[in-house]
Parts: C-alpha cells; structure tokens; sequence
C-alpha cells in the first residue's frame, strides 16, 4: 500500500509524513497504530487518531453515528487508557474501532480474558514488577532495544506464565547480549560512549588534538615560555607538551611530527593536524570494528529480539486491558446475531469513575433469556422520575453497547448485545428553535433509514420543539424503529400521547418513592416494565414546603395542593 491508500491521508498529510518519517517508516507507523509517531511527525493528535482508527480492516468507527455516540465512544476510551502500561499501549487502545463481526470481538475478549487471569493471581510485588518493566524501559528510546530491555525485566522478576508466557520462551543470555548491543548502538553504523574503553580514548584524544590545532600559536608560545637549547629540544618539547594536553603516548606524537616544516609554527600545526588524522582514523576503525561485534550480537539473537519486539506490546496491551476491566468489574459480554441488547446489573461506567455509588440496574430490549424484562419488545419508552436516572441509564446502554463492539468487558453481571450497524445515542438538548429541530431530525433521522440495524438510544426528543409536535414527531420516531427492525430507547414524559404504540413496543417507568429524612429525593433507579412511570413535582414542592419560611411556606402549599397528589409513604403502593 501506499500512504494515500489509507483513509484520511491525503497529498499533504502524505507529504508531511514521508518528509518526517520516510514512506516505509510512516505505513509501518499506521499498521502499528503509533500515534505518537505520526503527531510527532507534525499530524494534528485528533486526525492521528482518526486515520488510525480507520487502517485496520477490522473495524469501523463510523457505527457511532451522532456526536452524542461519539462522544460516549471517547469517554469510554478515555477510561480505558487511563490503566494503560505504555504510550504504545494508550495508543492501540485510542484508536480501538468495533469490530467487524461476532468472532473478531469472542478473539479479542480471549485475550483480554487471559491477562485477566494473570493479573489477578499476581501478588502485588508482582504486579509492582511488571508495571515497572513496562514503564521504566518504555520511557527509553523506543525500538528493539526498549521491548528486549522490559521483556529481561519482566523475566527476572518471574513473570513467565499466562499472559507472560512468551517471555519464557527466550534466552535470556542471549537477550542480555543483545541488549548491551543495542544499548550502544548508534545510528545505522556507529558505536555511542560508553561501551569500549579504547574506542572512547580515541575519541577524546582526537578531541583534545583538534582542540589544540585550533590555536597552535597558543601551543607555541606555551613551549618557547621553557628554556630550549636547539631544534632537538624544541621537537620534544612540543611533543611533552602535547602528550601531557592530549594523553597520546609520546611515541605516537613523535611519529607523525612535521620533518619538512618551514618554521616553528608551521611545525607545530603539521605534526597537530596529522596526529589528529591518525587518531580519528583509528577511532573509526576502532569504531568499525566494536560496531561489527555489537551487529554479531543482535544477529546472534535475532529471533529473540524479534519475539520480544512481538511479546512486550502485545502484553502491555492486554495488561492493560485486564487493569482497566478488574478496576471497573467488568464481565464478558454474550453475542447474538438477533435484535437484542439486554443487561443484568449494569452499572454506569461514567459514574463509576467519578466515584459515584451506583445501583444496577436490569433492562433489556428484543430477544433474550434474562430473568425481569420481557422478551420481544424491540422498542421501549421509558417515562418516570425527574432525575431519576433515565438518562444515566441510555449511556449505561449506550456504554454496554460500545464495549461489546470493541470486543471489551461491559459494566453488567451480564450482557446480551446483538448486531447492529450504527449506535445513534441524543442527549437532550435545552434549545427549542426550529434550527435545533431540524438539525436533531437530520441526525437521528438518516441512521433508521439506512440499510442495516440500528441502536436508537434518544432522551427528551420533545426538548426541542412544542409539546403537541413533539409527541406526534416521536410517536413517528418510534413507528419508525420497529418498522425498520431496529433496538430503541426513547425517554419522554409524553407517553400518555403516544398511544397506541407499535406491537413491538412498551412503556417502562422510574419511579420516585418519596423523601428521605433529610429530605433528599429516593428514587427506585430500576424501571418496572409496563408502566408509565410517576413523576416527582410534589415531592419537589414538598420539600420546598418544607424548607420554606413564613410566606413562603403558605405559597409552596398552596403549589403543592394544586398538584392534587401527596408524597408516598411506606405502605402507599407506588
């Protein structure tokens, strides 16, 4: 392939990334998903990971078809990559795409289930182990060296089973060879300080020759400031004092001292410049030399290097993985090729991260087995509570959803999650004016009637028109989701003018069960099924009641008498 082959590289990107990188290097980055390669390269971090998100042939990203799904795609991501291991691992994980089918994702969740395993039966040295391998040597140059450098690491910790089971099929000895090889490797040809004893000392004394060449008038004077009896004198005079400048051994300085000099300074500046000749000479054949040892080394253990170079990214990748699922409990997903999408204990991801205490939550849509929500409705309205958790509990969906197309553990005890083609999630909006209608229509709208299933995940659709429309639009909405064989959720507190709904449709309810002491709103977050569910203005007015002082008071009950409902109280059936 050629770089303009791939999705989003274009005659200027293409241009940015071979003048950077080279074509060969810049592909290699693409299939390897380095975004850092590419932004380092000059590619904007957003567009890198677009185009990466679009090289594989195993996903596409496009399923997220409304910036409300695309932004609940990010966020899920952005938890993922908070437990990653390396930037290489944060990078893989950044541009996951869903998959193309069923098997892809029952592969990858294979994988992520072994590191699973493996990182919860590693004790917490152990753990404090491989995630220093990874980190301490991934901050070095990247490359063969880093990944021979952490796969030694992760074996001399013990670390060879499960996950690490590669590692323990390396030679060690070899890798150590290897890794001091490439430690000093420079460039394509050269040698850096540090590895050869000679070869530094030549280095430094022609350092030290050339320095003094630079003012060989200086060296002059510093001789003739001594008393000198003849030009026998003066010769060895120069050549002490550049035996004590530069460290070459006098026999060295004398052999290549000028014998047809003009004069005095013409002497001193011939004999510099071609002892300075001869000593890079030699250090570069120095050089040469420790540089085909080193090159013998890193052939001789060539399968390895290549093995490790294959290993340590991989299981960055999946450790990674495994620590993002054990932080947030979460479970292997099922598949069916059926319109379907059901879960038992969800819990939102979102909230989750924030600390928040959540109470799973059971719902399901289509075909399944689960015990609760009935079986074969494809579509649900969901009515209830004033924060009562409708909201909280589409992107819960939605989060299951978008983790089971990546091939990742969901937030649920369990989950059912069918094919579908596009996930359109709308999160109501505060506007209402006919731009923000038409714009919300052209949205969500497009998806239903593409070919392919759909997710339909749209809160308080009538946020953004008048309430005799909106319940018309999305009594239209709805006709429109079961008629083209898709899933959805629509949340609304206009059930009452939706009826009748289609054959494969329900009502479900959130409930408000009162006021708690402190006079905090209780909300029953799991919705029963089949009901409209109640909403809350007079427990709002009676907390308000409640906390009101003199007039106010009298006002608020006034308000609260005119709601014609007072607040449940254990034993009322809700």
């Amino acid at each position: 392939m050629e770089l303009q082959d791939y999705w989003g590289v274009g005659p200027k990107t293409a241009a940015l990334l071979e003048d950077a990188l080279g074509e060969t290097a810049a592909i290699r980055a693409i299939e390897s998903a380095d975004v850092g390669a590419l932004v380092d390269a000059g590619v904007p971090a957003g567009r890198a990971t677009r185009i990466l998100r679009r090289a594989s042939d195993d996903g596409d990203a496009d399923v997220f078809a409304t910036d409300d799904a695309r932004d609940v795609y990010n966020r899920v991501l952005d938890a993922a990559t908070a437990y990653a291991l390396t930037d290489r691992a944060r990078d893989r994980i950044r541009v996951l795409a869903p998959l193309a089918d069923a098997d892809a994702a029952e592969r990858r969740l294979d994988e992520v289930e072994a590191a699973i395993g493996t990182w919860r039966d590693l004790n917490d040295a152990d753990r404090d182990a491989a995630v220093a391998a990874f980190e301490e040597h991934e901050s070095r140059e990247a490359g063969e060296r880093a990944a021979v450098e952490t796969a030694l690491a992760l074996i001399d910790a013990g670390l060879t089973s499960g996950i690490f089971a590669p590692f323990a099929e390396l030679d060690a000895d070899s890798l150590r060879d290897a890794a001091a090889a490439l430690r000093y490797r420079d460039d394509d040809t050269g040698v850096s300080e540090g590895y050869d004893d000679r070869l530094d000392t030549l280095r430094a004394q022609a350092d030290a020759i050339e320095h003094l060449a630079t003012d060989a008038v200086a060296v002059l004077d510093d001789v003739r400031s001594g008393t000198l009896h003849g030009p026998d004198a003066f010769r060895e005079a120069v050549v002490e004092h550049v035996t004590d400048a530069t460290g070459v051994e006098a026999a060295a300085v004398r052999e290549h001292a000028a014998s047809d000099a003009t004069d005095a300074a013409d002497f001193v500046s011939t004999t510099l410049r071609s002892l300075a000749d001869a000593r890079r000479e030699a250090a570069a054949e120095r050089e040469a030399s420790v540089r085909e040892d080193l090159d013998a080394a890193v052939a001789e253990a060539k399968a390895d290097v290549e093995a490790a170079a294959d290993a340590v990214p991989d299981a960055a990748f999946a450790c990674s993985l495994a620590r993002f699922a054990i932080a947030y409990d979460l479970t292997r997903p099922e598949y069916t090729a059926d319109a379907a999408l059901a879960v038992v204990g969800a819990r939102s991801l979102d909230l989750r991260s924030e600390g928040v205490s959540v109470q799973p939550v059971t719902y399901a849509l289509g075909d399944h087995d689960f015990a609760g929500p009935p079986s074969g409705d494809r579509v649900s309205v969901l009515t209830g509570a004033n924060s009562g958790g409708k909201t909280t509990l589409l992107e819960t969906l939605a989060e299951v959803a978008t983790l089971a197309s990546l091939g990742l553990p969901v937030p649920a005890e369990r989950a059912l999650v069918g094919d579908f083609d596009r996930l359109v999630f709308h999160r109501r909006h505060a506007s209402f004016n006919a731009g923000v209608l038409e714009t919300t229509l052209r949205s969500v709208v497009p998806p239903l009637a593409a070919d392919g299933r759909t997710l339909m995940l749209v809160d308080e659709f009538e946020a953004i028109t008048e309430p005799g429309s909106a319940a018309d639009l999305l009594h239209g909405l709805v006709s429109l989701t079961a008629d083209r064989d898709a899933l959805g959720v629509y949340v609304t507190h206009l059930a009452d003018d939706l009826d009748p709904l289609p054959g494969v449709a329900r009502i479900d309810g959130i409930f408000a069960e009162g006021l708690a002491g402190d006079l905090a709103l209780e909300v029953d977050y799991q919705p029963r099924f089949g009901v409209v569910g109640r909403s809350t203005p007079e427990f709002i007015v009676e907390r308000l009641v409640a906390n009101a002082v003199d007039d106010e008071r009298e006002a608020f009950a006034t308000l609260r008498d005119a709601v014609d409902e007072r607040p449940v109280t254990d034993g009322d059936d809700a």
